[in-house]
């Protein structure tokens, strides 16, 4: 089996940080099972809910990056810290109803705890600090 880390890492190199070499959906589609489920704080995504959510956020952010900081191997779960960093620059010109035009950037935090079967993420518990995003885009 191969190392944990090299399953979950294209999760934030090739698909969260917007980059022109890869193809986001393509690299979610490589790592994530069928059956895989994104639970967050309020509601929970399945794969292409996911690739449809992040579609979105690579519009209002043209250069989000997600930075993995700390990565974490505890049996099939792979834990990961990230530095989230971007100048929402939205089509419709809010960020979660902030105004923005991409003259303002952000640094927040993210964590996820992804786990592993079948060399695929199939769940990951997600959690990002977006109060501190918009308060840096005031």
């Amino acid at each position: 089996m191969k190392g944990l880390k090299t399953i979950v890492l294209p999760f934030y190199h090739g698909a969260l940080t917007v980059n022109a070499n890869t193809n986001p959906s393509e690299v979610l589609n490589s790592i994530l099972s069928e059956d895989f489920i994104s639970e967050g704080t309020v509601d929970n995504k399945n794969k292409e809910q996911l690739i449809r959510q992040l579609g979105s956020f690579w519009q209002m952010i043209p250069d989000l990056t997600w930075e993995p900081v700390e990565v974490i191997e505890v049996e099939n779960q792979v834990i990961v810290r990230s530095k989230v960093t971007g100048s929402p620059n939205s089509p419709e010109g809010k960020f979660f109803g902030l105004p923005t035009d991409g003259s303002k950037s952000f640094q927040t935090m993210s964590i996820d705890i992804h786990t592993i079967e079948n060399e695929k993420i199939v769940k990951v518990n997600h959690i990002e600090d977006w109060i501190t995003a918009l308060k840096q885009l005031k």
